[in-house]
């Protein structure tokens, strides 16, 4: 593997740095996702929604704040400021929330654009040291310079597609988990707004 990484040329080194990165941000999302949903707690959230209907807004903010569910910790932060701004602050609530959930899928954004475009431009390298090397020299020669030259294209290009392919499942995943975790916000937010609303 060494031995085909050298073969890649010098593109090879961004390429593997950009491969690190990737690789990286996926373990930490893997483990903050892991730890998300061992926080997810539905009751809290029912709890906090049964304790609004009754109107008892103290015992309400006191479940969710014994709650880590990010939802309960959103509804909770919208009840402390209901006389002012329920709406706002949970609005501002879910946004810190939602961008601590969003964080690292930019890396891997960039790593499924960028690495197929690294792996280009080591294509375009190894094509111009082939050509470089047509006019000079002994054909036996200029043949062995040229097939080099194409198989370092060749490495490169699949390098660079590989970390696409690493940092294209995962950015998926990551996006409709996010959606998800948005969706259920919003709803919650609403039937929160709708019970305060009503109690008042």
């Amino acid at each position: 593997m060494i031995e085909l990484f050298l073969k890649g040329g010098p593109i090879m080194w961004p390429i593997l740095a950009l491969s690190i990165v990737t690789v990286g941000v996926i373990i930490e999302r893997g483990i903050f996702m892991l730890a998300q949903s061992a926080r997810r707690d539905n009751t809290a959230v029912q709890n906090i929604f049964h304790l609004a209907e009754q109107h008892d807004i103290a015992a309400a903010i006191r479940a969710g704040e014994r709650s880590a569910d990010l939802v309960a910790r959103v509804l909770v932060e919208g009840l402390k400021h209901r006389e002012t701004s329920l709406t706002e602050t949970m609005l501002e609530a879910a946004s810190a929330e939602l961008d601590r959930n969003n964080r690292g899928l930019v890396v891997l954004d960039t790593a499924v654009t960028l690495g197929p475009l690294l792996g280009l431009l080591g294509t375009v390298i190894g094509m111009i040291r082939a050509f470089n090397v047509v006019g000079g020299g002994a054909i036996a020669d200029n043949e062995l310079a040229i097939t080099g030259s194409i198989s370092e294209c060749l490495i490169a290009v699949c390098f660079g597609l590989a970390v696409a392919i690493i940092a294209i499942v995962p950015l998926n995943w990551l996006s409709s988990r996010l959606e998800k975790i948005r969706r259920r916000l919003e709803s919650a937010m609403t039937r929160l707004e709708t019970l305060v609303k009503a109690g008042a």
